[in-house]
């Protein structure tokens, strides 16, 4: 029996079935069209902003390599290991397209510091962090965004 997949938060991105492509899910404020993620869902009453609201979008899911790092060292609890003993994996923030935010996110396996480089195109995919059970024993994977480079041409 195949897995259901269950976002590991719920709320923070689009999960499509097919071909679709997923999407992270943030909020918008109607005064100033600030983008936010993860999603605000209750807007500042600072002065001047009392009548604002917060509009859930969704944001693009591309962008540009803006800094990248290394996890060689197994990160602390909450972190759950999906591997024992560690294996180091790469951290992306990319620079979404459209809203010109950054958002951070573990880079998709086999893609080391040595295939990185800033400013490179990158787009978000979902993957498995790792597989359960749910309450009736039934195979559940959690799903994580991760960020993977677009090759030259289009294609990745």
């Amino acid at each position: 029996m195949a897995a259901r997949r269950r976002p590991i938060v719920e709320g923070w991105f689009t999960m499509p079935d097919g071909d679709e492509s997923p999407a992270l899910i943030g909020t918008r404020c109607s005064d100033s069209g600030t983008y936010f993620f993860p999603p605000e869902r209750v807007m500042s009453r600072a002065p001047g902003h009392s009548d604002s609201t917060l509009t859930e979008v969704e944001l693009s899911n591309r962008g540009r390599l803006w800094s990248y790092t290394d996890a060689n060292y197994q990160p602390p609890e909450p972190y759950v290991p999906v591997t024992d003993p560690h294996v180091p994996f790469c951290i992306a923030a990319v620079e979404l397209e459209t809203e010109q935010m950054v958002v951070m996110g573990q880079v998709v396996d086999g893609v080391t510091v040595d295939d990185l480089e800033v400013g490179m195109e990158m787009e978000l995919v979902l993957d498995v962090l790792n597989s359960t059970t749910d309450d009736d024993g039934e195979p559940v994977d959690l799903m994580v965004w991760k960020w993977k480079p677009v090759v030259a041409g289009g294609a990745s």
